[in-house]
């Protein structure tokens, strides 16, 4: 009994260790990825990086490279920033006055097209090694084919009462193609409640038919549940999934595929969300994302890989929303200063950016409260 006591602080900290070092690993990838992008397309044009890093906060360790930026790790490690030579701060706001040492190289200076581009270069990268990554499956591992015949319908089920019957082909679902069974779950999940249309072959013959999906909840994966749309059918596989690799051009091409789908999801997901369809409580913060990651480590490394992708999809994608502060917040103020011929002035920006900073935090600290109220929820 002395040493089960002795041992049990030994494995606490494993287990701590083991539920935070999938997500820093992950979310490291993601940032560097990101931060990478603004730094390749800012040195391309010219302009000088003053710092390069993974983190926020004191610098834990970091060295100067040839062109005088330094590449360091903050103690705080929630995402991470390039600055350049003339910015003011890491959100890039522009300094009041350049000095002479800034003149050359100035991203502030630099004319609008290339500033743009610069900062819709992080993102990209995010979107650009989301589709490295599905396409690195898809031609090594290969795709789950599982064809779309009904091999049975739920009793009392949207489908049966739609008149589906087992054997039926599915061919599209509210006019988006079925080309395998495991998409049917997928493009029916944000769709609980809404009629739509189901094509199906039966006999040789092609039908429509009006669903109303229905509405049932799920295990989210990690000790929770949520809201998701279903049709009510099943498919028995003997045999199980094949697996069917892809060439490069196919797994690129499907890897760019599968990056659009979770674009489209999440903003269907946010559209529900802000007309009242959806909940707001599936808005995960980094426990959740921390616990997403650990229960993926634990099942297989390809399982944490692909997580990996559809984090770094997310992070692109929430970057260009049009708030300051954020990357899309850049974007707004450059499309703005292309309409008007001059930027907005420096007060204007300043307000924008505390607006942003402000919606920023209270939409991390709403996230966070998920977080906590989903993780003293659980059984």
């Amino acid at each position: 009994m002395e040493s089960l006591s002795l041992l049990t602080p030994f494995a606490s900290l494993w287990d701590m260790l083991m539920f935070v070092l999938p997500f820093l690993v992950v979310m490291t990838i993601i940032v560097f990825f990101h931060e990478l992008g603004h730094f390749a397309v800012a040195r391309y044009f010219g302009v000088r990086v003053d710092s390069f890093s993974i983190g926020f906060g004191r610098e834990i360790v970091g060295w100067t490279d040839k062109h005088g930026t330094r590449w360091k790790i903050g103690w705080l490690p929630l995402g991470g920033y390039v600055k350049f030579v003339d910015d003011a701060n890491a959100a890039s706001a522009p300094a009041r006055e350049e000095s002479s040492a800034a003149q050359t190289g100035a991203f502030h200076s630099k004319p609008l097209w290339q500033r743009a581009l610069i900062v819709a270069a992080g993102p990209l990268a995010n979107f650009i090694l989301a589709i490295v990554i599905f396409a690195g499956m898809y031609s090594m591992v290969g795709t789950p084919v599982l064809e779309p015949v009904v091999s049975q319908v739920v009793p009392d089920s949207p489908a049966q009462r739609a008149g589906i019957l087992p054997g039926d082909k599915i061919v599209s679902i509210d006019g988006e193609a079925v080309e395998s069974f495991t998409e049917i779950s997928r493009i029916v999940a944000l769709k609980a409640g809404r009629k739509v249309s189901v094509v199906v072959k039966r006999g040789g013959e092609t039908r429509s038919l009006w669903v109303v999906l229905g509405e049932r909840e799920v295990d989210d994966g990690i000790g929770g549940k949520m809201k998701v749309g279903f049709l009510g059918v099943s498919h028995n596989a003997s045999g199980g999934v094949h697996f069917e690799r892809k060439d490069p051009l196919q797994a690129v091409a499907l890897g760019a595929e599968s990056t659009w789908n979770i674009i489209s999801s999440t903003m269907v997901y946010l559209k529900e969300m802000i007309v009242g369809r959806q909940s707001t409580d599936q808005l995960a913060g980094p426990i959740r994302i921390a616990q997403i990651s650990s229960k993926a480590a634990e099942t297989s490394w390809l399982v944490l890989v692909q997580l990996a992708a559809v984090l770094s999809v997310s992070i692109g994608l929430i970057n260009l929303f049009p708030i300051p502060m954020l990357d899309g917040g850049h974007l707004l103020y450059y499309g703005i200063e292309a309409v008007r011929g001059k930027p907005l002035s420096e007060s204007a920006q300043e307000v924008g950016f505390r607006i942003g900073m402000a919606l920023v935090l209270a939409l991390m600290l709403f996230a966070t409260f998920n977080d906590v109220t989903h993780l003293f929820s659980r059984p």
